[in-house]
């Protein structure tokens, strides 16, 4: 799916692009591949859906798409500019708007603090006022399920589900164009797993957001039209929709990542 002309139109540049992106991690003498020539196209309001198994290098793609990390080799595009040839200002300020990542180990609730003043605070990081910040705050807890007399709550005392709602706000306060997910549900009943993911599709659909998401579960991963595979730093895919691609056959010698 590269980019190119159909009966003379122009096909605009995807959200976000992958270009034969390599990795690599240095332990002493030793050099680890994380991914090696990994190249997709991820269009604005669509989803990717990444299959891979622990150590398989999701978490080091998905860190790469948001400017976190960047490539040894190839680039990462994100509107059409590559994020290696940023400065850290700039992909910190990309951080800060159109584009969130979305992991487990980023709840980080302050003691005496609210999920109102929890979400807001992200997005008057982003140099809204206060009120701008609040109001946005209200409406992205409303579309999470977590309104009312629940956004008073204490953010050290929620519960693992209402927890996972309100990192998704925190995520959308922003209004992004591009929401990256590492494991999506980390939660320790099935069912809240598959409502949690449910409603990640969902409000993705409803607000035009590009959603990437990695996991090492298949069924964090339903719902999701276009999925691929990773595997000892390759990534595979398929033009089937639904439908996940075997991992590709490891290399002698082929090390996986992180």
């Amino acid at each position: 799916m590269g980019p190119g002309s159909l009966s003379g139109r122009r096909v605009h540049a995807p959200l976000l692009s992958f270009a034969n992106v390599g990795k690599h991690r240095c332990e002493g003498e030793r050099k680890t591949v994380v991914l090696e020539s990994v190249s997709f196209e991820l269009q604005a309001g669509s989803a990717l859906g990444i299959y891979g198994q622990r150590r398989s290098g999701k978490s080091t793609l998905l860190r790469l798409a948001v400017g976190l990390e960047l490539p040894d080799g190839g680039s990462v595009r994100f509107e059409g500019r590559g994020l290696e040839s940023m400065s850290g200002g700039e992909r910190a300020r990309l951080l800060r708007g159109p584009i969130a990542l979305l992991t487990a180990d980023g709840w980080l609730p302050s003691p005496g603090e609210t999920v109102m003043d929890h979400v807001a605070m992200s997005a008057g990081s982003a140099g809204l006022s206060l009120r701008e910040a609040r109001r946005r705050a209200l409406a992205a807890l409303d579309c999470v399920g977590v309104a009312g007399a629940s956004a008073e709550e204490m953010t050290v005392s929620l519960a693992p589900d209402t927890r996972a709602r309100v990192m998704l706000a925190r995520a959308l306060v922003r209004e992004p164009r591009l929401l990256a997910v590492d494991e999506p549900a980390p939660l320790p009943a099935l069912l809240e797993r598959e409502r949690f993911c449910a409603l990640l599709r969902e409000v993705a659909r409803e607000r035009s957001i590009a959603l990437l998401v990695a996991s090492e579960e298949l069924s964090a991963l339903q719902g999701i039209a276009s999925l691929a595979s990773l595997s000892a730093g390759e990534l595979c895919s398929t033009e089937d929709q639904g439908t996940v691609v075997e991992f590709p056959r490891r290399r002698a010698g082929a090390v996986e990542g992180q």
